[in-house]
C-alpha cells in the first residue's frame, strides 16, 4: 500500500509455507514483489512443496528453507536478511497423549525461538502472527460479540477439555508470551484472528478448515457444531489483511479477520440454493429455527481501511470448486431420505458423553490431514 513502512521489493519470511493458509500468502506477497524465504519442514518432498515451486515468480524470488518449531535456532537461517517475518505454522495434534509437551510447549518455545532469531538477524522490523478464534470465545458463558479484547478462558478451556483444547491453549499461551518478547526486543508485532477460512486452495491435500466449512455437504455430523452459530473469512481477505497490517504504519496490536456470521440454518439454506445437487439436511435436531448469531467484530482491521472483497457464497463456491477440480468432492451427492434425528452436539460441550464421539471422528481427519499443515 502507498505510504506503508515497507517498499514491495522488501524481504520476508514465511514459516508454514506449504499449508493452506501460508502458501496462499506466499503467493500473494510473490505476486506483489516480495522477495519470500518461506519454511517448510522437508524442502525436498516435491509432493509438499511442488504447488509452491510452480508459482508465479518462484523461480527468481521464492526461496525454500527447512525449518521445525521444535528445533531451537532452526528459523535462523531463514529470517536473517529478512524485514518482516509472517508466522503461520503451528503443531496440530489432537491426540496427543502428552498434550503439554507435543503441542503447547512446541508452539510457545517455537514462536519464542522465532522471535529470538529475528533478534539475531538485525533487520527484522515486524512480526504477523496468524492466531486463532479460539483464542477469543472458548468461554462458559457466550457473547453476542466478540472483539480483540476478548480472551478465552484458560480454566474453562483446560477443566471441559473440549476438541482442540490443547491447540486454543498453546495459541493463547504463545500468542501472550510473543507479546511481552516482541515487547522486550523493540520489534512491532501483530496479531491477526481469523475465524473459519474458507475458499479455494493451491495445496495438493484437503485443508483442515475445510473439514468443518464443508461439513453439511459430506454429512460430517461430528463437525455441524462448530458452525452451528459460525463465523468466517475468505482465505484470500484473510492473506490481503495480513499484508495490508504489515503494511500499514499505523497498525498494532490484535485485529480480527471476520466477514461473514451466520447460523448453521441459514448456511444449510444457501447451499441448497445455490448447489442443489447436493444433500443437505432441512432439519437439525437441537437446533431452533431462530438461533441467534454470533459475531465476531471486524471493526477495528475495517477502520484502518481494509476492505473485505468476497461474499459468503464466493469462499463457498471457490472451496467447492476447487475441490471437485482436485477429486476431493463428488459433483452430487444426490437426494438421500429426509432425516430429523442429526443432533447438534455444542463443540464446547468438554463433557465425554457429549464430546468423545465428535472428538473421535474430528481426530481420525486432523491424522488423515495432518501432512497439510507443513
Amino acid at each position: 500500500m502507498e505510504g506503508g513502512i515497507l517498499s514491495n521489493a522488501t524481504t520476508v519470511c514465511v514459516t508454514g509455507a506449504a499449508g493452506y493458509i501460508g502458501s496462499w500468502l506466499v503467493m500473494r506477497l510473490l505476486e506483489r514483489g516480495y522477495t519470500v524465504r518461506a519454511t517448510v519442514r522437508d524442502p525436498g518432498n516435491q509432493k509438499k512443496v511442488k504447488h509452491l515451486l510452480e508459482l508465479p515468480k518462484a523461480s527468481t524470488n521464492l526461496t525454500l528453507l527447512k525449518a521445525d518449531l521444535t528445533e531451537e535456532g532452526s528459523f535462523d537461517e531463514a529470517i536473517h536478511g529478512c524485514h518482516g517475518v509472517f508466522h503461520v505454522a503451528t503443531p496440530m495434534d489432537f491426540e496427543s497423549k502428552d498434550p503439554e509437551n507435543e503441542v503447547i510447549k512446541p508452539t510457545i518455545d517455537g514462536f519464542l525461538s522465532i522471535i529470538q532469531s529475528c533478534v539475531k538477524a538485525k533487520t527484522v522490523k515486524k512480526l504477523v502472527f496468524t492466531s486463532s478464534a479460539g483464542t477469543v470465545d472458548a468461554q462458559e458463558q457466550q457473547k453476542p460479540v466478540y472483539d480483540e479484547d476478548d480472551w478465552s478462558d484458560l480454566d474453562f478451556i483446560k477443566s471441559n477439555k473440549m476438541t482442540g483444547w490443547m491447540y486454543f491453549v498453546s495459541k493463547i499461551l504463545a500468542e501472550k508470551a510473543a507479546w511481552e518478547a516482541a515487547k522486550a526486543n523493540n520489534i512491532s508485532f501483530i496479531s491477526i484472528i481469523p475465524t473459519l477460512v474458507v475458499g479455494p486452495f493451491i495445496t495438493p491435500t484437503f485443508p483442515p478448515s475445510l473439514i468443518t466449512a464443508l461439513s453439511l455437504i459430506t454429512g460430517n455430523e461430528a463437525h455441524y457444531g462448530i458452525i452451528k452459530q459460525g463465523q468466517f473469512v475468505h482465505l484470500d481477505d484473510l492473506c490481503e489483511a495480513h499484508i495490508f497490517l504489515y503494511e500499514h504504519p499505523e497498525a498494532e496490536g490484535r485485529y480480527i479477520c471476520s466477514s461473514h456470521d451466520t447460523t448453521i440454518n441459514d448456511l444449510a439454506k444457501m447451499i441448497r440454493d445455490k448447489w442443489p445437487q447436493y444433500y443437505i439436511p432441512t432439519k437439525l435436531k437441537g437446533i431452533d429455527e431462530d438461533i441467534p448469531v454470533v459475531s465476531f467484530s471486524s471493526k477495528k482491521l475495517t477502520e484502518m481501511g481494509f476492505q473485505y472483497k468476497y461474499s459468503l457464497e464466493d469462499m463457498f463456491r471457490g472451496a467447492i470448486d476447487t475441490c471437485k477440480e482436485k477429486g476431493m468432492l463428488p459433483h452430487s451427492t444426490g437426494h438421500q431420505k429426509e432425516s430429523t434425528d442429526t443432533e447438534v452436539k455444542d463443540p464446547k460441550d468438554g463433557t465425554k458423553e457429549a464430546n468423545s464421539e465428535n472428538h473421535q471422528e474430528i481426530v481420525k481427519e486432523m491424522e488423515l490431514i495432518q501432512d497439510s499443515l507443513d
